[in-house]
């Protein structure tokens, strides 16, 4: 599963050829959470309440490239890093 951004101790992943609906997956001192990239809920797993306010912000800055992203994963091409939150 590549690891396509990292910041503040969150690490984002994005698996190849994944389950819908588009998702990333978010993990962070010991929890995961699968966010949706079109509503930024969580559909599984859980964060502590800042990190998932961090994860929302960046999946809503990058919102068209991670879409981009999941349809280059469902095709099993090579992704790109996506720039951090500042």
């Amino acid at each position: 599963m590549p690891e396509i951004s990292r910041f503040y101790g969150i690490v984002i992943k994005m698996y190849f050829d994944d389950h819908s609906p588009p998702h990333v997956h978010a993990q962070y001192a010991g929890h995961e959470a699968l966010i949706s990239i079109n509503t930024l809920a969580v559909i599984s797993g859980r964060l502590p309440a800042r990190a998932l306010g961090m994860v929302a912000e960046w999946a809503s800055l990058h919102h068209e490239e991670l879409l981009s992203l999941w349809e280059k994963a469902k095709n099993l091409e090579p992704l790109h890093k996506v720039d951090p939150l500042p």
